[in-house]
C-alpha cells in the first residue's frame, strides 16, 4: 500500500472524516497546502491519492485486509518455493501478464529501449519459475472495443435515460472504489460497464488460455505487474472470485516498483538475463514486440471512443485529437465541432482533486461532456504510485515520468479495431461480439455501498 501515513488518508476522505471523527485542524500545514478545487486554480503542493484514502484501514474490511496481504511478493515467492517442493501434479502452473504502462519505468530502470527492457524483464520473470509471460494490450482492446459500444448505445438513448450520459470510463479501481464507496448513486449508473483490462486479462487467462492448455482454472496462479497498488484491490473484488474453483481471474498484484525491488533484493545482473520474447496468448510462433494503444500515457479510452463515436454517429473521420487545457494539465477537454455546431465534448479528468471538481458540477447538474476519462493518479497510469514515487514520500519523481512519458510514446500504436487477434478470439472464445458470453466474461455491475451523497461543507480539496 501506499506509505502516505493513515492519518492523512482518513481526515481527506469523506466517509471516514465521518465515521473516525477527524478534523482538519489536525493537520493545519497540509490544509494551508490544499486549495479549493471549486473555486480556485489548483495550486502545486501535496497531492492526496484516491487509493491512499481509500485503502486505509478505516475503509477497508478485515476480510479485504487479508485478502490485500496476500497481493505480496511473499505470497508469489510462496507459490514458487512450494512448485519446487512438491509432487508435478500438485504444480501452479505461472502466468505473468505486463501492462503496457509498466514496461516505460523498466526501460528507463534497465537503461535501454522499450522492446529490449521487456525481454530483459521476461527473461527476469521466466528464470524464477514463471512460465508464461503476457502484456496486457490485447485486453485492453477488447476493454476499448466494448466500451465504444457501449458509448453508442447510451447516446442513443440519451433522451429517455437520464443515466446514460455522461458515461465515466470504468479502466480505473481507484475511481471505481471512490465511486461505489462515496458517491453511490450519482455516479455509478454512469459507469461503463466493460471491465478493465486487468480483468479482461484475467479471463483470457483463466478461460481462454488454460482451456487451451487443458488446465483447470485453479491450477494456474496469474499474477500480474501494474503501475498502480489500486489494482491490487479490484483483484480481491468478490466478483472475479470463483467460489465453485476456488480461484481468482487475477490471483496477485505486484507493482513495477515490487518486480525492481526483488530483482534488486536478488542483485540480477541484466547482462546475465537472457533476452526473451513475450508470449502469445493465441499460441503463435514468432517473436512478439511490445506496443500500446493511442492515448497520452493511459489506455487511450477518451481518444479511441472519440474517434469511433465521431464516425458511427456523425460520420466524421478524426485522425488528430487536439486536448484543450482548462483547469491544469489534468483536466482537459475534446470538443467534436460541425459548421459551428458542436457534437461531442469529452474531458479526461485525472487527480482528486479534479475528480472533486467533476463531481462538484455533476451534483449541480453542469457536466456538459458526453464521456469522461476519469484516472485518479494526477498524470495518468504512468505516473500510478506502484513506480513513479519519489523518495519523498507523496510526491511523484517527475524526471522519471518524464523519461517514461518519452518511452512509452516510442512504441508503435496498434489500433484495437483492426487487430486480428481480437477478432479471432471474439469468435473462437466468447462465440461472437454480441453473445451472452462475452456479455459475461468482458462486463460487470457496480454496487452502491454509501448512503450518503453530500459532501460535509467543511470538507476542501
Amino acid at each position: 500500500m501506499s506509505e502516505v501515513n493513515k492519518g492523512k488518508r482518513k481526515e481527506k476522505c469523506e466517509n471516514c472524516t465521518k465515521q473516525c471523527n477527524k478534523k482538519q485542524s489536525e493537520d493545519d500545514a497540509d490544509s494551508h497546502k490544499e486549495i479549493d478545487e471549486v473555486n480556485g486554480q489548483v495550486q502545486e503542493g501535496p497531492q492526496l491519492l484516491l487509493s491512499a484514502c481509500l485503502s486505509c484501514d478505516g475503509c477497508l474490511s478485515e476480510e479485504e485486509s487479508l485478502k490485500i496481504t496476500q497481493q505480496s511478493l511473499e505470497e508469489v515467492e510462496r507459490v514458487l518455493a512450494l512448485n519446487k517442493r512438491c509432487d508435478v501434479s500438485k504444480h501452479k502452473v505461472l502466468v505473468a501478464s505486463v501492462c503496457p504502462q509498466s514496461l516505460p519505468f523498466f526501460a528507463v530502470k534497465f537503461g535501454l529501449d522499450i522492446t529490449e527492457a521487456t525481454q530483459k524483464l521476461c527473461g527476469f520473470l521466466k528464470s524464477l519459475g514463471v512460465q508464461y509471460v503476457f502484456d496486457t494490450t490485447l485486453a485492453a482492446g477488447f476493454s476499448i472495443l466494448e466500451s465504444q459500444k457501449e458509448f453508442i448505445q447510451r447516446y442513443r438513448r440519451r433522451h429517455h435515460d437520464s443515466s446514460a450520459l455522461p458515461m465515466f470510463t470504468s479502466s480505473c479501481p481507484g475511481w471505481i472504489r471512490y465511486s461505489e464507496r462515496v458517491l453511490g448513486s450519482l455516479v455509478t449508473p454512469h459507469i461503463c460497464t466493460a471491465r478493465s483490462p486487468q480483468q479482461i486479462m484475467g479471463c483470457l487467462v483463466k478461460d481462454y488460455f488454460s482451456k487451451q492448455q487443458k488446465l483447470s482454472p485453479e491450477k494456474v496462479y496469474h499474477m500480474l505487474v501494474a503501475p498502480c497498488f489500486d489494482k491490487k484491490l479490484e483483484a480481491v473484488r468478490e466478483e472475479f472470485y470463483n467460489s465453485l474453483l476456488e480461484t481468482r481471474d487475477v490471483d496477485c498484484v505486484l507493482t513495477s516498483g515490487e518486480i525492481y525491488y526483488l530483482m534488486e533484493q536478488r542483485k540480477v545482473s541484466l547482462e546475465e538475463l537472457d533476452s526473451v520474447p513475450l508470449d502469445h496468448v493465441l499460441g503463435e510462433a514468432g517473436d512478439l514486440v511490445p506496443v500500446r494503444n493511442e492515448g497520452r500515457g493511459s489506455e487511450g479510452f477518451l481518444e479511441h471512443i472519440f474517434k469511433h463515436a465521431a464516425k458511427e454517429l456523425f460520420g466524421l473521420e478524426v485522425h488528430e485529437i487536439t486536448y484543450k487545457t482548462l483547469r491544469n494539465r489534468d483536466f482537459q477537454e475534446v470538443t467534436l465541432e460541425r459548421d459551428g455546431e458542436t457534437l461531442l465534448q469529452f474531458a479526461a479528468v485525472y487527480g482528486f482533486r479534479n475528480i472533486q471538481t467533476l463531481v462538484h458540477r455533476m451534483r449541480k447538474g453542469r457536466v456538459p461532456y458526453q464521456l469522461v476519462e476519469v484516472l485518479s493518479c494526477p498524470g495518468g497510469c504512468l505516473s500510478g504510485r506502484g513506480q513513479a514515487e519519489s523518495d519523498m514520500v507523496g510526491r511523484v519523481d517527475k524526471a522519471l515520468v518524464q523519461q517514461m512519458e518519452e518511452a512509452y510514446s516510442s512504441l508503435p500504436v496498434c489500433l484495437p479495431d483492426v487487430n486480428p487477434a481480437l477478432h479471432t478470439l471474439y469468435q473462437d472464445w466468447l462465440q461472437g461480439q454480441d453473445s451472452p458470453q462475452a456479455s459475461t466474461l468482458l462486463h460487470t455491475q457496480y454496487r452502491n455501498e454509501s448512503q450518503v451523497h453530500t459532501q460535509p461543507p467543511h470538507m476542501q480539496w
